[in-house]
């Protein structure tokens, strides 16, 4: 770490529970600490941070000891951790803008030998991957719950970032916005992308469906040919569709069943099957490239020897029809279009 991250550090411990309350907000003061779950941001108790100290040494202000791991660090570190970044000049960065400091010249020698992990790269998702927190009792439980979406086992594949850095296409400044990330992952359980939706973080409503209000609040990054994010194991039977709430809507009824997101008509078309596979549902969108999709998955998985049939929503989209007609009514809607074996296995009752 560069040495003037010494100084950054302690100009940072000097507003430790500003900083607290900006990066660890779902943690609160007691005495002279801050609580909570981990350096993460997860509510919590078991990580504490000194508010008050000497700028060093023994009791330093601003240092963070993680009780349940043993993990240590200072502000800096907690910056890292909640923004996601891998990159100390990007820490830095972050850091000066919240102290309202001027950026430093940069140093060319040490800007060559940093090794970032390229842009939308597979190695990019599983940083940002890491760098996320559960979605329990945060802004992704609020979002999905403006959308219906109540069945909320079995979603360890989504995360959530308070601050994910978002880039406008047409250029202009880099935005900081909350973000339900989704993990990419191949049939072997690899992380190979990523998949973020930014959302508002004034809560949802029913406009923009609680997603930000931002040009493109989706983006893909990584490898997502062939790959998709994963609801359960898929053994025998599954269904895969191509929007995430679309499949979080489907399990609200189908619990059990796993499932599979691939995140464009052109990604849901491209999914590969489990070996042990021997029936597929596609849940088709009710748009022409939902029904492309459909129809090359479905005579993909044929010719793969796989029993494969098509769900089929009454609106633009299962999700569109739990909102707009209710739990009740999509699962008689499902019902029919089962297997009746599958109903009996499946269905909730």
């Amino acid at each position: 770490m560069p040495a003037h991250a010494g100084e950054l550090a302690r100009r940072l411990a000097r507003e430790a529970e500003v900083v607290c309350r900006e990066y660890l907000s779902n943690g609160r003061r007691v005495g002279r600490y801050w609580l909570v779950g981990d350096v993460k941001n997860t509510p919590g108790r078991s990580m504490f941070v000194r508010l008050s100290g000497p700028d060093s040494g023994k009791g330093a202000a601003g240092k963070w000891t993680d009780a349940a791991t043993g993990e240590h660090g200072d502000l800096l570190d907690v910056i890292g951790h909640v923004c996601g970044l891998g990159d100390f000049h990007d820490v830095e960065a972050e850091a000066r803008r919240f102290l309202s400091l001027p950026r430093p010249q940069v140093d060319m020698a040490r800007t060559q030998r940093r090794s970032p992990a390229p842009v939308g790269s597979p190695e990019a998702a599983r940083r940002l991957v890491a760098m996320s927190q559960p979605i329990t009792r945060t802004l992704v439980e609020t979002y999905l719950r403006g959308r219906a979406i109540t069945a909320l086992h079995g979603t360890a594949s989504l995360h959530f970032h308070p601050r994910c850095y978002y880039r406008p296409e047409g250029g202009g400044p880099t935005e900081t916005w909350p973000a339900m990330i989704a993990a990419v992952t191949d049939l072997d359980g690899r992380i190979t992308g990523a998949h973020r939706t930014w959302l508002n973080p004034a809560g949802f409503e029913p406009i923009t469906l609680g997603k930000a209000p931002i040009d493109s609040p989706r983006r893909a990054m990584g490898h997502l040919l062939g790959n998709a994010v994963r609801f359960g194991i898929a053994h025998d039977v599954a269904a895969a569709g191509e929007g995430i709430e679309t499949m979080l809507s489907l399990r609200c009824v189908m619990p059990d069943m796993p499932m599979m997101a691939g995140l464009s008509a052109a990604h849901l078309a491209a999914i590969l099957f489990p070996r042990t596979l021997r029936r597929l549902y596609v849940v088709r969108d009710n748009d022409p490239a939902g029904r492309g999709a459909m129809d090359t998955l479905l005579r993909r998985a044929h010719e793969a020897g796989i029993d494969a049939m098509a769900l089929s929503p009454q609106d633009d989209d299962l999700n569109a029809d739990l909102r707009h007609f209710g739990i009740e009514v999509l699962q008689a809607a499902i019902r029919v279009q089962l297997v009746p074996e599958d109903v009996a296995r499946f269905m909730r009752v």
